[in-house]
């Protein structure tokens, strides 16, 4: 089936236009969706025939759109995704997909009233090094996780937070845990598993704004594996980088800060007489669709009713499970405790992180 889409934010929607554009016999983008009539008509502009609407009223009114792509700021997700499942669309939203618990599971039980699915975005999970990790892992290969670290160094200047919403709790709903280290950590938890606890220390650090830009986590798996996260937006240049040690292999990701996954990683066996084994799995893997790309291939796929791939898609409950562990890392940096997880519907934070 080709899917019609309403990109509603021409902000990041840029990006997400050219992913979708990459898959034509599977989408069709029909409008671009901002308030702002100029940077709308000039994304819209790129593609022949592509129009700009100025109220997503009206997008959620026209039946020929299937899918509303909601690329807004974090603090207007909720009620754009709520207000689309309710007009019967399909939603695929922008990290994070909401900013609490509470409405992650009032998001769920729309979709399920509706019957509308909901689609989380974490891009990074795509391209050529996370598909060699996966045929390794149901090669049976890697063995169990023991430990990992992560490191999200980023460089963000003051000039970055010259849009008014960037850089406040009201506006951007939290700092460097909330919109920069949430992709490393998605990425860590699609391949180790879930998060059993965590102990945040929390700082703003680099520039004189609301909400952390620094951060030093400690998690525990639910495997039992443990994992160290680095997080600042003041470092020289901009790095993501995963290292990740199973049993039987360590896994070593690329470098690039936006694009991790985009070129082969390094595996490196633990025994030695087995590097041949891995080696042959890894010559299996071809070429792959890369970030946004691959994201919307595996959304096309889930859709169309396709559950054969190794890296699917990114799931609501996927995205609940990054609201989770950022709630948890805020309630650990304010009691100064390690918080367990699963949180239930009785914690504090519940509700919202919100100061």
């Amino acid at each position: 089936m080709r899917w019609s889409v309403a990109i509603v934010g021409a902000g990041i929607g840029a990006e997400h236009l050219a992913g979708y554009r990459s898959h034509p016999a599977r989408f069709r983008v029909r409008c671009i969706c901002d308030r702002d009539e100029a940077r709308g008509r000039a994304l819209a502009a790129t593609v022949p025939g592509l129009d700009w609407v100025g109220d997503m009223d009206a997008v959620l009114r026209d039946p020929a759109i299937d899918l509303v792509d909601i690329c807004l700021p974090p603090h207007l997700h909720f009620a754009a995704t709520m207000a689309a499942l309710a007009a019967g669309k399909h939603v695929i939203c922008e990290k994070p997909i909401v900013t609490s618990l509470a409405e992650a599971d009032a998001v769920k039980a729309k979709s399920a009233e509706t019957g509308r699915t909901v689609f989380g975005v974490f891009q990074y999970r795509y391209g050529l090094g996370t598909a060699q990790l996966h045929a390794l892992i149901a090669a049976g290969l890697t063995g169990k996780p023991l430990v990992g670290t992560l490191e999200t160094h980023w460089n963000r200047s003051a000039a970055y937070y010259d849009i008014p919403w960037r850089g406040t709790w009201a506006g951007e709903q939290g700092g460097a845990i909330l919109g920069h280290a949430i992709h490393s950590h998605d990425l860590l938890t699609s391949v180790f598993g879930p998060v059993a606890s965590v102990h945040a220390e929390l700082a703003t650090r680099v520039n004189t704004i609301e909400v952390e830009d620094c951060a030093a986590l400690a998690l525990r798996m639910t495997s039992g594996a443990l994992v160290t996260s680095s997080v600042t937006l003041g470092a020289a240049e901009d790095t993501s980088r995963l290292r990740l040690v199973y049993d039987r292999l360590t896994v070593e990701s690329d470098h690039a800060p936006y694009q991790p996954a985009a070129k082969a990683w390094t595996f490196t066996a633990r025994a030695p007489g087995t590097q041949a084994a891995i080696d042959a799995v890894l010559a299996q893997v071809g070429p792959q669709e890369i970030g946004f790309s691959g994201l919307f291939q595996a959304l096309a796929d889930a859709l169309d009713g396709d559950t054969t791939a190794l890296n699917g898609p990114v799931t609501l409950q996927d995205g609940r499970n990054a609201i989770e562990l950022v709630t948890a890392a805020y309630a650990s940096s304010r009691s100064g405790v390690p918080v367990q997880l699963p949180l239930t519907g009785d914690h504090p934070l519940y509700g919202g992180w919100m100061p």
